[in-house]
């Protein structure tokens, strides 16, 4: 029997789907539930397992983009298992010799690099000087196609000079989440303000209770958890910044899905603790490890990736100190988190060594000011330096349930 593998749907809004690779190779035999293809959508890498057990041939290639529901393998059933072979092992791909850069040999004439009137008028609307296209016509001129198929460039050409080069495809995600960057460049009036918050209160807070919850709660006491929670104090402040365009509306939310970016194995991922608000310290703690670990894995779900109201984005962890967030479209906020540093600080006449972080509040001005946006910014710096009051309600021990 001749089972026919369709691509099954990642989502609701997913309609197409691509090879990122082949796990197996065309006619292996394969086992039933086992991992045949790893393919790309334009929200996550999810794994194809086999159907059924027997002789695979493969219908699409790597790097097709094939629509959902479309028949990617087959399966011969009836195929017995083969006894006493092994499982064959992709070789990667032998290195490629880079082409060899084509030289113009003819002869240099008071012609070369002359561009024909045609040509001309063209190169002028795209901006792009003649002396930076190599013309192909006679003595080096430049012609209509030339100028055609001339793109202009951000910088200079990269004399490759027999040195070699190697060009790969972006996967689906990978070029999902580039247009999604730009688009929140180009169509927000993107902002970001600035603050810095001492670190001494939850240092204490951790050194003292940091073992005994994790013995409690099998989850170690980070820093996000405190982050998330100050987060949702401050929306709930500054119900604005947990708010998102929609046309002509503003659509305000009175929950907080809190979108975590991280960075897995296929690219940057955003999985989304729903109803943060509900949660405790234990209650953070655990859904950023589960979501952590289903991401680097690459087991997430496009459903535990969509529809966060606002984002933390911790680029502490690869040593960033400072830097800009991009917004995650369609939310209007995002908090950067950086690397803690010690420094010496001025405290009530004195100067004192404290462990001191960055934060940078990216926004949407149109539809968040200046006012709500440093408000938000200075309550989660409010809530970090004095957690038992404000995140604890003056109860360490009830907040962290032990």
């Amino acid at each position: 029997m001749i089972l026919e593998m369709k691509v099954p749907s990642p989502g609701e809004s997913i309609t197409e789907v691509e090879i990122a690779e082949w796990l197996v190779q065309d006619g292996d035999y394969v086992e039933k539930d086992q991992a045949i293809a790893e393919v790309d959508s334009d929200k996550a890498t999810l794994e194809l397992p086999a159907e059924e057990s027997g002789t695979i041939t493969l219908k699409a290639e790597e790097g097709d983009a094939v629509q959902v529901g479309a028949v990617v393998c087959l399966i011969d059933t009836s195929a017995s298992k083969p006894e006493g072979t092994e499982p064959e092992v992709k070789e990667p791909p032998a290195p490629v010799a880079a082409a060899p850069v084509p030289v113009n040999t003819s002869n240099t004439t008071y012609a070369s690099g002359a561009a024909s009137p045609a040509a001309k008028k063209i190169l002028a609307e795209k901006g792009i000087d003649t002396s930076a296209i190599l013309g192909t016509g006679k003595d080096g001129r430049i012609t209509k196609e030339d100028a055609v198929n001339a793109v202009p460039s951000m910088g200079q050409k990269v004399d490759v000079n027999g040195r070699g080069v190697k060009r790969s495809k972006l996967s689906m995600l990978r070029r999902k989440v580039a247009e999604r960057l730009v688009s929140a460049k180009n169509e927000t009036a993107m902002l970001t303000t600035f603050n810095e918050v001492d670190m001494s209160p939850i240092f204490e807070l951790r050194k003292q209770y940091k073992e005994t919850f994790k013995e409690k709660h099998g989850v170690g006491l980070g820093f996000m958890s405190f982050f998330t929670l100050a987060v949702v104090r401050a929306l709930k402040l500054f119900p604005a910044v947990n708010s998102m365009i929609d046309g002509k509306e503003m659509i305000s939310y009175d929950f907080c899905d809190i979108s975590i970016a991280v960075s897995g194995p296929k690219g940057l991922m955003v999985p989304v603790i729903r109803n943060a608000e509900n949660l405790s310290f234990r209650g953070v703690e655990a859904e950023v490890k589960r979501l952590a670990i289903r991401a680097r894995d690459g087991q997430i779900t496009v459903d535990e990736m969509t529809g966060g109201t606002f984002t933390i984005s911790n680029g502490g962890v690869f040593g960033s100190m400072l830097s800009t967030p991009i917004i995650n479209p369609p939310q209007s906020g995002i908090l950067g988190m950086h690397n803690i540093i010690e420094r010496p600080v001025a405290l009530d006449g004195e100067v004192v060594i404290r462990p001191m972080m960055y934060v940078a509040l990216s926004y949407d001005h149109r539809i968040i000011d200046g006012k709500e946006s440093v408000g938000f910014l200075v309550a989660v710096k409010e809530a970090l330096e004095n957690p038992q009051e404000h995140l604890m309600g003056n109860s360490v021990k009830k907040a962290l349930e032990l």
